[in-house]
Formats: structure tokens, sequence, C-alpha cells
């Protein structure tokens, strides 16, 4: 089968359940429009039957694999139609273009089959997920010589600490790339200035990683396929991994992380070039968390305002900041608060016009007055701070229903924290009828209510709580429409929109309004204390 020429689309199903119907009348219309060149082949294999399938047993989701002239490239996990429909009509289309010498056949990597109950299934690398870590340490002799080094399988610890200790080894914090490029052909450097042995194709393709068509792979096994894993020890609990960054990078928390600050605009500058500055945000990376319109109290302007307290325009300046409305953000980008400090420049125009002609406090200068018409915090923790005056958390209850595949999980848990919420706390459990009561109150009533009921006892449940400002409608504008078609129209970008099947099996749930939140949270999460969270 593996010899066809072109694609060949593998339905893998369970001897229990045979090949999906689902898909077969997709496959016939396929067929008939895109296989007149005899390059779209269609054939099924029972994963219980065949030793190289072993991973995909006992899955209830089907699994569809895309194998080009011998090769299995991609995989869709669940009957998803449109999404496997547009997979073969872009390989056939691929396919078509090679055989009129119109493109170059891509370099695919060859997928590894991996166990789909596990974190890392699934074809594609989330860019959403957070970043992972891993430790390598180079050991003396490699970094010596360039060479490998056999050490015992059960080194004596004495033996194994002398060895460690004979000279230099390389200590690096590795992290997966977001982008998916192939990586340096060089894994190690040659201090010998030996040339490097040609190739054949064949190698090259092999040395090419799987792990960069992964979500995250082992390092460790990805050393191992390489054949240099005797060069170094990898470490990659994440427990031990924070204390060996903490005790060889203790200021690694500080590099190249996202950080979150408060910025400003000033009631003239919001009303008059708002605009002008969302474009400034957005060309300069940055992410708005969230934005609200607020009218300072005097005290609070005075507070915002107390390095010009010394100045004559002080009592016009604070009669100004509270004439109108200010526009509070929460900006996010890797180092942010630095970066957006650098960008506004200095507190007062005239030092600006010193040292800094190009920051935004010169290009947004007003005659009003002689100040920055921006603000942003001084310090992570005056950030914080602020941050929590300005936007108050508030909590609401989320729940992901038990019809929600592993990865659509995965996926919710990265919109959930793109859309700056946090995860205050979660589980996950088999909602019985008391249970589901707890959180849908208001219709157990209602004459539909057994159908809830009946979908929730499908499986388990994930029950959050989500802290944010305004969380309880920011979550339900995430949620969209109860109805996924209605969903589709009104809020495309949405998660029932995303993944909800039926009113039913709409994928998420929500509290209404923070009284029910809070009552909601209260019968669920018994123990939990809300801090700092905003009651109205």
């Amino acid at each position: 089968m593996l010899q066809n020429k072109g694609l060949t689309v593998i339905d893998v199903y369970q001897a229990w359940c045979g090949p999906c119907k689902a898909m077969q009348t997709l496959f016939r219309k396929l067929k008939t429009e895109l296989n007149e060149d005899e390059i779209l082949h269609f054939v099924v294999a029972e994963a219980n039957s065949i030793a190289t399938l072993q991973p995909f047993r006992d899955n209830c989701e089907p699994i569809f694999l895309f194998s080009v002239n011998g090769k299995i490239v991609t995989k869709i996990e669940g009957a998803n139609a449109p999404l496997v429909n547009q997979k073969i009509i872009n390989l056939i289309n691929e396919e078509r273009k090679i055989a009129a010498g119109e493109m170059v056949r891509p370099q695919y990597h060859e997928i590894t089959f991996v166990d789909s109950d596990t974190e890392d299934a699934g074809e594609a690398f989330n860019e959403n997920v957070d970043q992972l870590y891993s430790i390598a340490i180079i050991k003396p002799e490699a970094v010596i010589t360039g060479k490998t080094i056999k050490i015992k399988e059960k080194p004596d610890f004495e033996d194994f600490v002398t060895l460690m200790t004979t000279g230099i080894s390389y200590i690096l914090v590795v992290s997966q790339d977001n982008k998916q490029e192939p990586p340096c052909e060089e894994t190690v450097s040659n201090p010998e200035n030996k040339e490097p042995k040609e190739t054949s194709e064949d190698q090259h393709e092999m040395a090419t990683p799987t792990v960069m068509r992964k979500k995250w792979d082992s390092l460790q096994e990805y050393l191992e396929r390489q054949n240099i894993s005797q060069f170094c020890d990898v470490e990659e609990n994440t427990t031990n991994v924070n204390k060996f960054i903490d005790i060889f990078f203790p200021d690694f928390k500080s590099i190249s992380k996202l950080e979150k600050t408060l910025a400003l605009l000033r009631p003239d500058l919001f009303q008059e070039k708002k605009e002008d500055v969302f474009n400034i945000i957005q060309d300069e990376g940055f992410k708005i968390l969230m934005q609200r319109e607020i009218v300072l109290s005097e005290e609070e302007a005075k507070t915002l305002c107390k390095e010009y307290e010394n100045e004559d325009y002080f009592g016009n300046l604070i009669e100004n900041m509270t004439s109108g409305p200010s526009l509070a953000l929460v900006l996010l980008r890797e180092n942010g608060l630095q970066h957006w400090k650098e960008l506004i420049g200095p507190s007062t125009v005239e030092e600006a016009k010193e040292r800094l002609l190009e920051s935004l406090c010169i290009q947004f200068a007003t005659k009003s007055f002689p100040i920055n018409q921006l603000y942003g915090s001084d310090s992570l923790e005056a950030a914080e701070m602020e941050i929590q005056y300005f936007f108050p958390p508030q909590n609401t209850l989320a729940l992901i229903k038990p019809h929600a595949t592993h990865e659509q999980r995965e996926e919710i848990f990265s919109i959930i924290k793109e859309a700056g919420f946090d995860i205050t706390q979660m589980k996950e459990i088999l909602l019985t009828k008391e249970q589901a009561d707890k959180i849908y109150f208001k219709i157990t009533n209602k004459d539909f209510y057994k159908d809830v009921l009946e979908i929730l006892s499908e499986g388990p449940s994930v029950v959050m709580i989500l802290t944010k400002w305004n969380a309880v409608s920011e979550w339900r504008r995430l949620m969209g429409p109860t109805d996924p078609e209605e969903a589709k129209l009104l809020s495309p970008d949405s998660i029932r929109a995303k993944f909800g099947i039926t009113v039913l099996k709409n994928c998420v749930h929500g509290s209404s309004n923070i009284q029910e939140a809070m009552e909601t949270i209260n019968r669920i999460f018994e123990e939990f204390v809300p801090e700092n969270s905003e009651e109205h």
C-alpha cells in the first residue's frame, strides 16, 4: 500500500467498531472529483492487527494517516470532515504541481507514532503552550575532544563525580522554538576542525528530527536517535529543571520573559490620538490584555502625578486629569515593562528633547502641559499593584464538557491564557447529578436538563475558577453564543464556534453573572477563598 503513487489516506480503525462510515461519503466524492490521474487512494487499517499501529489501539476517535510516496507525513484525529477534505485537496494539488515541474517536492518530516493519550499526541506544534525547558549538560570529555565517551551503565557515584569534575562542562537551558525551522546540521562543535562527513540524501532526511513536528518531544530520545546521547546528560523533569536553572542561571527568570505593565493615556491624548497610540502599541509587538476607560478621582490623579507636585502647573494638571476619561491598558510583551518605558521616554518634554527626540513623549507632546502624555509602571512590583488597582480581579466558574478531546482541551487552555485569564483552581471530575446541580442550579427544573445530565455523564469534565478583571463577561464573550452554528456566524473566533457540535455539546459553560459565579464557586470549590476579588 505504501508503494502507491501520490497520496494514500489511511483510515485507522478499531476491530470492535470498523472503519469510519461517517467519512466514506466524503472519500467517494473526493475520489470522483480528484482522482482522474489516479494519484489519490483510500485504504483502511485495523490497529489491533498491525504492530506499527499499536499506539492507536483502544482509541475511540478515528485516526486518518496521510502517506505521500511511501512516507506517512501527517495525521488527523477525529472525523473532522472539513479538515480532512482540505488536507487531501492541498496534498493532491502539491502532487500535481510536482508532476508538472512547477514545484520541488517538500522535504516532509515523517511523523512518529506516539500514544494518543499522551501530551505529545498530535501532528502540529501548538504555539500557544507554555514554553518548556530542559537542562542539558555536555560532559567535560565531550567538550575537550568532541568525541563520545564511554560510561558504565551504572557507574559508581564517586567515579561519576571524578569524571564530571575533570574539566569544563557546558550547561544549556534548551527550549523548542515556536517556529518550525530545521535545526542546524552541526549538533556539537568540532574543536579538532575536522571536515564533516558528507551525508546521503536518506541520512539527511533522518537527521531532520520529528521533534520539530510535535508539540514537545523528549530531548533525550532525539539525542539517542542522532547517536550523540553519550555527549550529555539531560534533565526534563519540570521540578528538577527549575532547581537547576535557579542554581546555574540565577538571573534566568529576568531574561527575555513576558512581562505585564500598566500603561495610561492621559485625557487629552485619549480623546485626540488614541488610534495612533494603538497602532504604535501593535507595531511594537505588545498585546493589549485589558483596557478600561476611567475618570480619575482627585486622589488617584495626585498619586499618578506625584512626581510633578512641586511644579507650578500641578494644580492645573490635576484638574485636567480629572476632567474626563483616561485610558488604562495592561500591555504584555517580552521585557514589556522596560520596552514601554524606553518607548514613551522621560516624564517631561524638556528632558525628552535633550535625550530622546524619537520618544512618544515628543511625538504626542501638547501645549497644555510640558509632561509626558503617556504613563508606564516603574517596576514589575509597581506594575502588579497598579494593575490590581485599576483592574481588580474577578472570579468566574468555567467548565469544559466531556466531549472535548484532549487536544481541544489543550487548545482551550491556551486560548484562556492568551486572553489574560489566570486559572486559579482546576479539577477534573465526573459530574454526578448532585454535582451538576451545583453548577446548573438555575435549570434543574427544565425539561431539557435530563439531556444536559446525559452529556455530562459521558466522561470527566474540567471545572475551573478563572480570574481576571471583568472575568464573567470576558469568559462569556470568549465562549461565544450557546448554539455553535450561531457562534460560527456571529463570533467565529470563539471557543464554541471552533469546538462546539450542538447546543448541548457546545464544549464549554460559564456563569451568567457575578452572583451566580460566586455561588457556584462556593458550592464546587468549598475550600476556595478569593483573594482581592472584586465582589461587584
